[in-house]
């Protein structure tokens, strides 16, 4: 939530209270009484956070970066979309079965396929300065990740 209100902005955020004080005064929902005495409770309870596991990660940057391509018109060899999902999946359950040398396997079965997706899109759009330009963040995320 921290995130969300620094998105916003100071200026944005007094609008809103202002609007739902407003909103609430008008539905009879707020008297008088009730601004006497005003406690605000800021704290929030995140939920269904997703850490960023290596095999996340991973899969992650396979996604964006074969979603760019796509949008960019940029013909990948394979997208391996399919099976890096797998591999994924499979990462999560190996490692909670404690059969961490198959889990180390769908690591290095993601990483590979990763690598492969970064060197096709960078012979792809070598000598396009746009497209470098458009790639170069994502790759370079891609790359630290790898």
């Amino acid at each position: 939530m921290t995130r969300w209100r620094q998105r916003l902005g100071e200026e944005q955020l007094v609008a809103l209270i202002q609007e739902s004080l407003s909103v609430a005064h008008k539905t009879g929902a707020l008297g008088p009484k009730d601004l006497e005495r005003v406690v605000v409770d800021t704290t929030v309870q995140p939920k269904a956070v997703a850490h960023p596991t290596d095999a996340r990660l991973l899969h992650r940057a396979i996604i964006k970066l074969v979603g760019l391509a796509k949008r960019n018109r940029v013909p990948l060899r394979q997208s391996y979309l399919r099976l890096a999902k797998r591999a994924a999946i499979m990462t999560g359950r190996y490692t909670h079965a404690h059969q961490f040398k198959r889990a180390r396997r769908q690591l290095k079965f993601l990483r590979t396929r990763l690598g492969r997706i970064i060197r096709d899109i960078r012979r792809k759009i070598d000598g396009d300065t746009v497209l470098e330009a458009r790639f170069g963040p994502l790759l370079g995320l891609a790359q630290q990740v790898r």
